[in-house]
């Protein structure tokens, strides 16, 4: 059998839109299977004749049988059917082209997470009624594309018509035209970038190219999570985490947060990682009128018409000292700690401004009176701004110094 792309939604409420879809992508020449993610047993046997893959053989794939997604409340089934569309989708993998998944808050609930489990570089389409909202709970970590349906699913329309078959187009162009993963034969690292901490990456990266295939991560909420996924994936064989500024917005309402089990992974695999403060001299907002009420007061930085960055006070700096010292505290891997005492970030040095070295200072306080040091976790202060040559080069020196093989850097560069 050819490999396909799955059309997964429920076909109770949207079977016109499934049928629709698979027509497109058979005109493209790109064969595909109907999976039916309904949570009620099909009675209708339209509904049961046009689909491939019904309901009842996806919910068998459920660990506790198919009962467990067949039951009277709504919200359970919704979370119960997804579970199941995971494993049948993880066991058909080897004849998975791609996913496109339609739905509503229910479907896309159902579907997404099911596509947040598939490998990177697989092909994954969800077109959702909630696709102009805040998707980050939907994309998680992963490669998922998301359109806005528009209108509603609730039969076809001229409008339907046309987001589905681009919908389908899409998928049929990646499919048909997907560059498969190939790995380099240098190991990978992480590394965690702003636009303020820039200058700082882009030297370490040109020291680490040579020798290594250098993954940088915008710490925009999801970042973070996305390389600590592949850190989880086995991917990474070390961490510059440079930018921690996620935990900041996670700590203080910003909109740009981290989920609280950052740093998490690090502790549980146990990987070399260098951490630093860059940009937790800010808090991210969206356009000035949307900063709450309480904020109103604080100084700013209009960095575009759609984000405020918002400088962290003294207090709110040792609170976030006191936060990543107790993660760093579950961390007995090889781990170090730089602390650029000249500054955060692009906007924290003299005459910008975010400069505040009381923030600094209190940031150190809360870290050094929480992190219980040893010989593999440390923390190293320098007086040097981060995005600095001589910070650049204090985090090369201790880079070479955890990594499992002495002279790795030097054999890199």
């Amino acid at each position: 059998m050819n490999r396909f792309v799955g059309i997964v939604g429920t076909a109770d409420t949207k079977l016109e839109e499934l049928l629709w879809l698979k027509s497109c992508l058979c005109r493209a020449g790109v064969d595909s299977m109907i999976i039916d993610t309904s949570t009620s047993i099909p009675v209708d046997d339209k509904q049961n004749e046009k689909v491939d893959i019904s309901p009842l053989q996806i919910a068998g794939y459920h660990p506790e049988g198919a009962d467990a997604v067949f039951c009277d409340e709504r919200y359970k089934a919704i979370s119960a059917m997804s579970i199941a569309l995971t494993n049948f989708l993880h066991n058909s993998i080897d004849d998975i082209a791609g996913v496109i998944g339609i739905g509503g808050s229910g479907g896309t609930a159902l579907v997404s997470p099911a596509m947040q489990s598939l490998p990177v570089g697989l092909p994954k389409i969800m077109v959702s009624t909630m696709a102009s909202s805040n998707i980050a709970g939907y994309i998680g970590a992963s490669d998922i594309a998301m359109l806005y349906s528009v209108t509603d699913f609730c039969g076809l329309n001229h409008i339907s018509r046309s987001i589905l078959s681009n919908a389908a187009n899409m998928m049929a162009g990646s499919v048909n035209y997907m560059m498969p993963l190939v790995k380099t034969n240098k190991p990978s690292l992480g590394l965690t970038m702003f636009g303020v901490t820039t200058p700082c990456i882009n030297q370490l990266i040109t020291e680490l190219n040579t020798g290594y295939d250098c993954l940088t991560f915008h710490a925009t909420g999801n970042g973070g999570t996305s390389m600590e996924k592949l850190v989880s994936d086995g991917e990474l064989i070390g961490v510059l985490d440079i930018t921690l500024t996620e935990i900041a917005d996670l700590l203080f309402d910003g909109v740009l947060g981290c989920p609280d089990t950052r740093l998490d992974v690090i502790a549980e695999k146990r990987i070399p990682w260098i951490g630093s403060a860059g940009a937790l001299d800010m808090i991210n907002f969206g356009a000035e009128e949307t900063i709450p009420e309480r904020y109103r007061k604080r100084t700013f930085v209009k960095h575009n018409e759609k984000v405020t960055l918002m400088r962290t006070t003294p207090e709110e700096n040792y609170q976030l000292g006191v936060w990543i010292g107790n993660k760093l505290n579950n961390c007995n891997g090889p781990i170090r700690f730089i602390l650029p005492e000249g500054g955060f970030s692009a906007l924290d040095c003299p005459e910008q401004p975010f400069y505040l070295p009381a923030a600094t200072r209190a940031f150190s306080d809360g870290l050094e009176k929480t992190v219980n040091q040893t010989e593999q976790r440390k923390i190293i202060k320098t007086p040097f701004h981060i995005n600095s040559p001589q910070f650049c080069s204090l985090v090369k020196q201790h880079f070479e110094e955890i990594m499992p093989h002495q002279g790795i850097f030097n054999e890199a560069v």
